[in-house]
């Protein structure tokens, strides 16, 4: 435990912080894993939705610093690669 009066006030907002982070990278993975549960059933219209509403979601977790905007990037690309091979496939 901290013994320092600004020690502490940072163990506070550690905590605090660390809340917010798990949610929004749990947020993050959901929207993700929707889209690719969505391609997986084969169900396009629901694919090409959840893609449109995982786009803002991925782009917040780059301005909130919970990932890299390559990573933000990269995962976007995925899922509109897997969109589009349900499209033509």
């Amino acid at each position: 435990m901290a013994n320092i009066k600004s020690a502490e006030k940072r163990a506070r907002q550690t905590v605090k912080r660390r809340a917010r982070n798990m949610a929004g990278r749990s947020k993050l993975r959901t929207a993700i894993k929707s889209v690719v549960n969505a391609v997986e059933a084969g169900d396009k219209e629901t694919a090409v939705a959840k893609l449109k509403a995982a786009g803002p979601i991925i782009d917040s977790a780059v301005n909130k610093g919970l990932i890299h905007r390559n990573k933000a990037s990269r995962h976007k690309s995925a899922l509109n690669a897997r969109v589009k091979e349900l499209s033509v496939g």
